[in-house]
């Protein structure tokens, strides 16, 4: 089994900037990909942004690109998402996910097979 840790979320400032860390312990020799979900209030669970270890290609969601970036420690089993410019319609709790499997692209829920408990992010308008 795979264990996902997600950093600490919290509240920012709408226009400000907060980066989440989620590390990967247990059967994680064969990672393929690791990424990130999120679930505002009352909405579907969305992607945010992947990054597949064997080319270092990363997915976004169209609506992210140029706010949100992420990278990762294939070595380490550790992704990053750094999170700029933020609004108030990115306050959810985000996921980490990561996959086993492998894939061309990873960008949808069935592409990944374990999930973090999810972290709270705030944002203030």
């Amino acid at each position: 089994q795979v264990q996902l840790v997600e950093s600490r979320g919290g509240l920012v400032q709408a226009g400000g900037s907060l980066r989440l860390s989620c590390a990967a312990s247990g059967r994680t020799f064969s990672s393929y990909a690791m990424g990130w979900f999120r679930q505002a209030p009352g909405k579907e669970r969305e992607f945010v942004a992947a990054i597949k270890w064997s080319t270092s290609n990363t997915y976004y969601a169209d609506s992210l690109k140029g706010r949100f970036t992420i990278s990762g420690d294939n070595a380490k089993k550790t992704v990053y998402l750094q999170m700029n410019s933020l609004k108030p319609e990115d306050t959810a709790v985000y996921y980490c996910v990561i996959s086993t499997s492998y894939r061309g692209a990873y960008y949808r829920q069935g592409d990944f097979d374990s999930w973090g408990q999810g972290t709270q992010v705030t944002v203030s308008s």
